[in-house]
């Protein structure tokens, strides 16, 4: 009788001693949860973070301004390129031009300082692709170029033409880097060809 209830308190005591073992395990395996569910949901918070930061630096990219020359005239045309750093009428430097069709996109480009005005700078965007290959489809388009030749502005030495049709306002403080001037036979061209494309 003795015999049976030693072997009875063992099992009872082994027993007790796996039923706290267990609550103990499923415990750790809460705290675990919950310490994998916490890092999950910081780094989901995290990875929105970082999703808006992107969605809102993008869309920081405001349209640039056009210098409508219907209502206001070609701007007033003086040139005086000044190596100070500063962007000045005949000078070549880079700034961001928004896409026409999406104002919120665009990319730094070279335009040429046209004129200063009291809104900011009067621009016109430079591109290094031949349009007079595709000039009657970019026409179709209302695209309008004029060759200027090669320059500084381009290391790689590549004919740039400058767009007639489509003037822009740019804040001196948005430029991003002086690239080079024009000389003042290349200024006055750009200037005649405005006049006869808006004259015409």
């Amino acid at each position: 009788m003795d015999f049976i209830k030693r072997l009875l308190a063992i099992f009872i005591q082994a027993a007790g001693q796996s039923m706290k073992e267990e609550m103990g395990s499923s415990k750790g395996r809460k705290r675990s949860s919950s310490r994998s569910s916490s890092r999950s949901s910081s780094s989901s918070r995290s990875s929105h973070t970082a999703r808006t930061s992107s969605s809102t630096a993008q869309a920081s990219g405001k349209g640039n301004k056009v210098w409508d020359v219907r209502e206001h005239g070609l701007p007033p045309f003086q040139y005086e390129p000044n190596p100070d750093g500063d962007a000045d009428p005949g000078e070549v430097v880079w700034t961001w031009v928004s896409y026409e069709e999406d104002p919120t996109q665009g990319k730094d480009r070279p335009v040429v300082v046209l004129s200063r005005v009291q809104q900011g700078l009067v621009v016109a965007q430079l591109t290094s692709k031949d349009h007079r290959k595709d000039a009657e489809q970019e026409a179709h388009w209302g695209r309008y170029w004029f060759p200027i030749g090669t320059g500084a502005w381009d290391p790689q030495g590549r004919p740039s033409q400058v767009r007639l049709d489509r003037l822009l306002i740019v804040a001196p403080g948005d430029v991003r880097r002086e690239g080079a001037t024009v000389d003042h036979s290349t200024y006055n061209a750009v200037c005649d060809a405005l006049r006869q494309h808006w004259n015409a």
